[in-house]
């Protein structure tokens, strides 16, 4: 058995930027009240045209450069994303082909909506400590403005566009050192999009395709269930929070980050945070948020990183991980 470690990464971002002043003019919020509540001062949304997997290949290609990688070098995609191009092929298949990865590779999406990074991250690297794998693709790429309600001041303020990528290598010794994936489907109603294929486009009215959220409920539940998991964590693998460079966390808000850097006694200062910019970009922000830190130097090479996310589902999930 051999171990999986991340040799590069990649992040994309759409040009297009809407603020919190350009949101005062399509509904009811201000400025003040978006900081206040979520720090959040801008998001990237994707242009007309522009597709899932057009910011996958993007931040794919910049973490195959990062890794002196091309795509003839790769044996495994896993693309996680709950806004993929087209029902089907996969959204990771139309990625194989455009960057030229060879055809007898496996290539798959998962939906584990916030946390699906994380999940992707899991099977990928079960598949190279097994055998199955040597040089994996694992990306996170969300277009959540397709399924924003943006009336809806309480949702349409929350969320942005963007992909994140890492490759991952075989290696004698470990880079992710463990993965912790939980989910608990009784609370799916809190956080939801209503609305499926398989219920029928006869069913498909306005708004039931788009993202439902009580967020107070979800706050609540967020901020205890990784206040958990944090802690889960560390204690299966005998280790403090002081031996944690970076907490790397899905940029939900800047209140759900605080509260839980509050709850487990770790700084801010060594928690990663991009939501500002980024605003949430689903399973593609703590690739994004491990791709910003990597490329201005903060994250640095050895450096012991704790990557964590909770989503919808409800899904959640911890790497530790040794850059």
């Amino acid at each position: 058995m051999s171990f999986s470690r991340i040799r590069g990464t990649g992040g994309y971002l759409p040009e297009r930027i809407i603020t919190n002043h350009d949101l005062e003019r399509m509904v009811d919020t201000s400025d003040q009240w978006i900081r206040e509540r979520t720090g959040i001062s801008e998001r990237h949304i994707a242009a007309e045209g522009e597709l899932c997997s057009d910011l996958a290949a993007a931040a794919a290609r910049r973490a195959l450069t990062a890794a002196a990688f091309t795509g003839r070098d790769i044996d495994l995609v896993v693309l996680a994303t709950s806004t993929p191009d087209q029902i089907f092929p996969s959204t990771a298949c139309l990625l194989q082909e455009r960057l030229d990865i060879p055809r007898n590779v496996i290539a798959f999406d998962i939906a584990a909506a916030c946390c699906g990074f994380i999940y992707a991250l899991d099977v990928a690297d079960r598949f190279i400590r097994t055998g199955g794998a040597r040089r994996a693709l694992v990306i996170g790429a969300e277009t959540f403005s397709r399924i924003l309600n943006w009336q809806d001041r309480a949702t349409c303020v929350l969320f942005g566009d963007g992909a994140g990528a890492v490759v991952l290598e075989a290696a004698e010794e470990p880079g992710v050192l463990a993965t912790r994936l939980h989910a608990d489907g009784r609370q799916a109603a809190l956080l939801n999009v209503p609305w499926g294929v398989s219920q029928g486009y006869d069913r498909l009215t306005d708004n039931s395709g788009k993202i439902t959220m009580r967020g107070n409920e979800v706050f609540k539940v967020a901020v205890r269930t990784m206040g958990r998991l944090v802690n889960e964590t560390l204690q299966a693998n005998n280790l403090s929070r002081e031996e944690v460079d970076w907490l790397v966390p899905h940029q939900a808000n800047i209140r759900i980050m605080t509260a839980l850097a509050r709850k487990i006694g770790f700084p801010m200062e060594r928690v990663i945070v991009t939501a500002d910019r980024h605003a949430n970009t689903s399973a593609a922000s703590v690739p994004l948020a491990l791709d910003v830190a990597v490329r201005d130097g903060r994250i640095q090479r050895g450096q012991l990183l704790l990557l964590e996310a909770f989503g919808a589902g409800f899904t959640w999930g911890s790497a530790l991980v040794r850059y």
